[in-house]
């Protein structure tokens, strides 16, 4: 059952990282990072066409990392705000990683004082 929590996140981070890779979506990011928006200024703020906007959205969206909302008053409109758990799941692995290093890295020194005699 563990490895398929780890394939999961694996698969899930693959995805967040490709929908990350495009510059206008890393803006997107930042700016819903400020507050949720509609498309329409999602558009205008990163200087996009609607229609290159919603495909966008939709691989965010895929990714996990945004989620679509419409607000109670204007069921027509959509709102997009960022989902805090994939930003933590992606922290996540980040910490792991530099946990790993940090570990690495004094391994190496430990190692390397050894040898040139000094402890």
């Amino acid at each position: 059952m563990g490895a398929n929590i780890v394939e999961m996140t694996q698969i899930a981070m693959s995805s967040v990282f490709g929908a990350l890779a495009d510059p206008t979506r890393q803006q997107v990011v930042e700016f819903l990072s400020e507050g949720p928006r509609r498309a329409g200024q999602l558009a205008t703020a990163s200087k996009t066409s609607a229609s290159a906007m919603s495909r966008h959205l939709r691989v965010l969206l895929d990714a996990g990392l945004v989620v679509d909302e419409r607000p109670s008053h204007d069921a027509r409109a959509r709102v997009f705000r960022l989902r805090p758990e994939a930003m933590d799941t992606v922290q996540a692995w980040l910490d792991d990683l530099q946990a790993h290093a940090g570990a690495q890295l004094a391994s190496f020194k430990r190692h390397v004082e050894q040898g040139a005699g000094i402890e």
